[in-house]
């Protein structure tokens, strides 16, 4: 364990049992929440493969814009 986490760790038990619980509950959501985003990306692979060999075909294919500075991306 981090020297940081530590000290998280450390200062948190000083709390309330409610707060201690409420903690560890927002921790391990996100925890889990991680967990779910990395194997998610993970099965998108392919997918993110195709997507960037059509993107980059279009941009020699001269049918891209530059991004402005301060652009919305609206499709207007």
């Amino acid at each position: 364990m981090t020297k940081l986490l530590e000290k998280a760790f450390a200062e948190a038990s000083k709390l309330s049992e409610t707060d201690q619980d409420a903690i560890a509950r927002m921790l391990l959501n996100d925890l889990a929440s991680e967990e779910r985003w990395e194997e998610a990306f993970a099965q998108s692979q392919d997918e993110l493969a195709m997507l960037a060999e059509e993107a980059l075909a279009e941009f020699n294919q001269g049918q891209t814009k530059p991004i402005e500075e301060g652009s919305d991306f609206s499709h207007n």
